[in-house]
């Protein structure tokens, strides 16, 4: 079992940054994907952005050129450094890990509590 804990939410102005953290208490491999996901109140819960244990990135469009996503291998850890905050930004945002487990092909996918952004003047 992996436990995800989030830290770094809370109320920004429009405009603002943020930093979310997500560090996981273990790692099941060494190829996986984390990755964080907001729901915002009466609306489905999207991607924002994942970084894979190579490096790769994605962002959802609607966060590129704001948003970077980043991991500290060493220390099981993701960032979300969170620019130009706007209030359509406003979500509970989860860290999320997934991968596979080589030896037996078993597949994983633990998810934080989430922590609170909001942004508003």
């Amino acid at each position: 079992q992996v436990q995800l804990v989030e830290s770094g939410g809370g109320l920004v102005q429009p405009g603002g940054s943020l930093r979310l953290s997500c560090a996981a208490s273990a790692m099941l491999s060494s190829i996986n994907v984390m990755g964080w996901y907001r729901q915002a109140p009466g609306k489905e819960r999207e991607l924002v952005a994942t970084i894979s244990s190579s490096g790769s990135t994605n962002y959802a469009d609607s966060v590129k050129g704001r948003f970077t996503v980043s991991r500290d291998n060493a220390k099981n850890t993701v960032y979300l450094r969170m620019n130009t905050l706007k209030p359509e930004d406003t979500a509970v945002y989860r860290c999320n890990l997934k991968g596979t487990i080589l030896a037996n092909n078993q597949k994983y996918d633990y998810w934080g509590q989430g922590t609170q952004v909001t942004v508003s003047s």
